[in-house]
């Protein structure tokens, strides 16, 4: 199998966990999208844990290049910071979808531990890099539990989005945020 294949694997397996949850996760609907056998799957992909890991995991990986893209285009840690939301808001513009992280992180009981861990690694990346942007504008320790709200409030904006009202939902909710001081303005 190509990696051409398995960049498709990956890609179209994220866009059903994104939006159906791991349980939406099927080897057979994969293949049949993708245009392949079931069980040519299994040659990168030995069980669907192994598949829904590497599906995080390659999340993680593409939000850590969001994230140090934000860094290189923005001069100011506050002008990162208003960026930030912006991640979250691509998934809503890309069909309506949610973070994969935040969508597993609700069927933590019902995912493999392997896809567990990359869910905690998605949070530590977000939380890290909001801590360290937050930390050259106030004291770290303030700096920490700001970037928890921060992740959690914006993640949590993103499913309210989803669930009633979209974009302009989430938009108004990133500007509520704002105007409270959770979010630079």
């Amino acid at each position: 199998m190509s990696n051409t294949t398995r960049e498709k694997i990956l890609s179209t397996a994220r866009t059903q966990v994104q939006a159906h949850g791991y349980d939406g996760l099927n080897f057979r609907d994969l293949a049949a999208t993708i245009g392949i056998r079931a069980p040519s799957l299994y040659h990168h992909f030995p069980s669907k844990a192994a598949l829904g890991a590497a599906v995080a995991r390659r999340y993680c990986e593409d939000v850590q290049a969001a994230l140090d893209a934000i860094s290189q285009e923005h001069d100011t840690p506050r002008a990162c910071l208003l960026a930030y939301p912006g991640i979250f808001r691509k998934a809503l513009d890309g069909d309506n979808r949610i973070c994969l992280a935040s969508f597993l992180s609700a069927q933590s009981d019902d995912v493999p531990e392997e896809v567990q861990t990359e869910i905690r690694e998605f949070i530590n990346i977000n939380v890290t890099w909001l801590a360290g942007k937050l930390s050259q504008l106030e004291p770290e320790t303030i700096a920490m539990r700001r970037a928890d709200a921060i992740y959690a409030a914006v993640a949590g904006a993103q499913l309210t989005a989803r669930g009633l009202g979209g974009l302009p939902r989430y938009d108004g909710i990133i500007a509520s945020y704002r105007a409270v001081g959770l979010l630079p303005a």
